[in-house]
């Protein structure tokens, strides 16, 4: 059994603030804080994972400050659970989520907050020891997720069940061979735990997943865009009272964010400098070299990732991370459907209340993003085909 589970300490306040009692006081603060700064400057929160890229990117080149809007340096937190009291409770205004949490914050914990645009796309695999061939080899072992509202769960349990094999949560070291048992922890404790075979594999945001690789230590096994075809991992998500009471500043935050994804696009090796350690904000502790292999990789590497099986879907032409904003209410939708037969620790039962459509519409406030994308050249700038919809593809 793995012995560096995500913070205890963690856990326990992510489980208090899954409910809306746990969350009533952080949300009292929220609306103490607002009431004395309704002017409240960008305040960015996020976490030094490539997902948080955009938010980055907008605030070092100067496209809030371009906007007119005071902004403040990003604070950088150590987990999804300071991330999410943080922004519950006011002291950052602008997120980014995994897009499950995002559900959970707002029905779980009763959150005033929505979803204004996608922050990524793909930017996530499952890696593994060197010795794990096929998703079939890791029953009886134990595999690794960031958080239990996390797409990788519900990808990584979708492989499973695909492959013959039964997801469980157990806290005990008895497996059954035919039992994958899965466990939340931190991105940062994945690599050590790997090489320390104290884990089988986990599955996760980049560039965990490209760091097992340069320490060859694991492999990826498969990446999740070559299972959900462009899934969001992580959505932008903002405060309600900001979109009502202030929608000519949540305007332009969203504009700063979609100018900063089409930037990053076109700038994939600048984008991987500034993100760096070596960068001149250092916002992340990642080297640029490991950061360049995510956001550039070579040309060469698609053709081993084929050749592994890693990816299976060429025609798909997927990057390893890219970054398109619109968030496409069917990609919710099968969200909220898959989350319902997707097992999670703590109490779930406000999934169960949960139309997919009518979350879709509830969750979801694209009149920002809509306006930035046209402005910025229309989604074919980004990659995707005109028109507000699409269908989801999930194919293991």
């Amino acid at each position: 059994m793995c012995d560096v589970p995500m913070n205890r300490r963690d856990w326990l306040k992510l489980a208090a603030l899954f409910t809306a009692a746990g969350a009533a006081p952080l949300l009292g603060m929220l609306n103490a804080r607002a009431a004395s700064e309704p002017d409240a400057p960008v305040r960015i929160g996020y976490l030094p994972i490539t997902d948080a890229a955009p938010l980055l990117a907008a605030h070092h080149n100067g496209y809030f400050a371009d906007a007119g809007l005071n902004v403040e340096k990003p604070t950088l937190l150590r987990s999804w659970a300071q991330l999410v009291e943080a922004f519950l409770s006011g002291q950052v205004n602008v997120v980014h989520l995994l897009s499950p949490m995002t559900l959970w914050a707002r029905y779980g914990s009763r959150a005033p907050a929505r979803v204004v645009a996608w922050n990524h796309v793909n930017g996530s695999a499952l890696t593994v020891t060197p010795d794990i061939n096929t998703v079939r080899d890791l029953g009886g072992k134990t595999v690794a997720v960031p958080f239990w509202y996390s797409i990788h769960n519900v990808v990584v349990q979708q492989m499973l069940r695909d492959a013959g094999l039964k997801p469980v949560l157990k806290r005990t070291d008895t497996i059954a061979s035919d039992e994958v048992n899965l466990i939340v922890m931190a991105p940062s404790d994945m690599p050590p735990a790997l090489a320390a075979k104290q884990i089988s594999g986990y599955i996760v945001a980049e560039p965990f997943n490209a760091a097992a690789e340069s320490l060859n230590i694991g492999k990826v096994l498969r990446f999740t865009g070559d299972v959900w075809k462009n899934h969001a991992c992580c959505t932008v998500f903002m405060h309600q009272a900001d979109l009502d009471n202030r929608p000519e500043w949540s305007q332009k935050v969203v504009d700063a964010i979609v100018r900063a994804q089409l930037w990053s696009r076109a700038h994939p090796e600048e984008l991987a400098h500034l993100l760096s350690k070596d960068g001149p904000d250092r916002y992340t502790p990642h080297t640029a070299q490991l950061l360049t292999r995510v956001l550039a990789p070579a040309p060469s590497e698609e053709g081993r990732y084929l050749a592994d099986g890693a990816i299976r879907h060429a025609d798909w032409h997927q990057k390893r991370i890219d970054f398109q904003p619109y968030p496409y209410p069917s990609y919710t939708e099968e969200l909220v459907r898959r989350l319902k037969s997707t097992q999670v620790d703590g109490n779930a039962t406000f999934l169960a209340n949960l139309d997919p459509v009518a979350t879709s519409r509830d969750l979801v406030d694209d009149r920002f993003v809509r306006k930035s994308i046209t402005a910025n050249g229309g989604l074919q700038a980004f990659g995707q085909p005109d028109g507000f919809e699409r269908k989801e593809v999930v194919v293991v």
